[in-house]
């Protein structure tokens, strides 16, 4: 199944971005993006630019990898995983994380929610709590 030209260019720009490239973020992303993960709601493109401008500032590395794209009448699930290593977190070792991303759109992308497991994104890679967050898991587990 063919995908329109926004999402391609959008899995274009994510599986390429990085800190010197966050510009091209205007190229997929309304001025009045709204933009929701697990950490914070951001609201327009200047906001959401900033937003990633610290996310990228201690990265050593950071790539997604679009696994699946499912769009329907100006929506779309785009399934990945995020490859990252950030110097303060896993001792700069690298992290892999699954999550999907919910988008709705017309000209360009007007809103656009991730979903991910902190746990594996965060969590489980601090010192004490990691232990506590993946003791827990295996409880469930048993």
């Amino acid at each position: 199944m063919m995908i329109s030209p926004l999402l391609t260019d959008f899995c274009r720009i994510y599986q390429g971005l990085d800190r010197d490239n966050l510009s091209q973020l205007k190229e997929v992303y309304s001025k009045d993006i709204e933009f929701v993960d697990a950490v914070d709601t951001m609201h327009g493109i200047d906001a959401l630019t900033i937003y990633f401008e610290h996310l990228y500032q201690n990265m050593k590395y950071c790539r997604f990898i679009i696994e699946n794209i499912i769009e329907q009448n100006g929506q779309a699930c785009i399934i990945w995983h995020m490859e990252y290593a950030h110097n303060k977190i896993n001792s700069g070792k690298m992290i892999t994380v699954n999550g999907s991303s919910f988008l709705k759109f017309s000209d360009k992308i007007d809103f656009h929610r991730d979903y991910a497991d902190m746990g594996q994104m965060l969590y489980e890679h601090l010192p004490v709590i990691g232990m506590v967050i993946k003791g827990i898991k295996n409880k469930v587990r048993t």
